[in-house]
């Protein structure tokens, strides 16, 4: 019997799922080193343990197949089914043994590469509804776990540092830093450019009309360092324009 894979013929996507499984497999392997008995020590996140890190990646592959599951079916399926569900599912899967948590982990994953390995073709540009209420194509689910698992590996606290994201994802963390802060930016938002000393490019949350009203926040240093300031992960590496030491980042996630 042939091997079955992805339904993708489009090469950004196929690449997109590429860079998602090798998340995956970073995810997997810090989880795998980590002896049970430190999974109640704190992870990177604020009030967070281990257990809940790892609990909350799990179910969040869940809610994410949940997404996919709606874009091959039609039938909508929403990622939580109420405001609470997702509250509630960390702090449960925080109480379970360890055995249970990579149980979890595992197979969550699992079942959503299946849901996206399945989907027709045609159903990657289906319409699903992400937790934050905005529509998206299914496409979307790819990048939203990238960055889970990504990211999450670091907070585990168990060896892996935003340094050695691959360049491909700190270019395209760059650039969803600035389009999230700008759906969610407010009046005390400041201008800010990042300026990446390894990158031509700058990437640049200004003003309408494309200026800065005030003098912007410009952070320098290497990309994957000032990922690391925008997604508010670390301050090492980087300055302000002036030689300074960074304000915190707006909220990005």
């Amino acid at each position: 019997m042939p091997a079955r894979t992805d339904n993708v013929t489009d090469p950004q996507l196929a690449a997109s799922l590429l860079l998602m499984r090798r998340g995956q497999a970073v995810w997997a392997r810090q989880l795998a080193e980590l002896p049970d008995d430190r999974f109640d020590e704190p992870s990177l996140l604020p009030g967070w343990t281990r257990r809940h890190l790892v609990a909350h990646v799990g179910f969040n592959a869940r809610a994410v197949a949940r997404l996919v599951e709606w874009a091959r079916t039609g039938v909508e399926n929403p990622m939580y089914s109420s405001d609470t569900q997702r509250a509630e599912e960390i702090a449960f899967g925080a109480t379970l043994p360890v055995e249970a948590l990579r149980h979890l982990a595992a197979h969550a994953a699992v079942h959503l590469d299946v849901e996206w390995r399945d989907l027709p073709e045609a159903a990657w540009l289906h319409q699903v509804r992400t937790a934050q209420g905005r529509l998206v194509p299914a496409t979307e689910t790819v990048w939203m776990r990238t960055r889970e698992v990504w990211i999450h590996a670091v907070d585990l606290r168990n060896g892996a540092s935003v340094r050695d994201f691959p360049d491909v994802l700190h270019d395209l963390l760059l650039a969803d830093l600035i389009k999230v802060w700008t759906r969610k930016r407010t009046a005390t938002t400041p201008d800010i450019i990042l300026a990446p000393t390894d990158r031509a490019e700058t990437f640049s949350l200004l003003s309408e009309g494309g200026a800065a009203a005030s003098e912007p926040l410009v952070i320098v240093g290497s990309a994957a360092d000032v990922v690391g300031w925008g997604i508010g992960r670390s301050m090492r590496g980087v300055a302000t324009a002036s030689g300074g030491e960074p304000p915190r980042p707006p909220d990005w996630l």
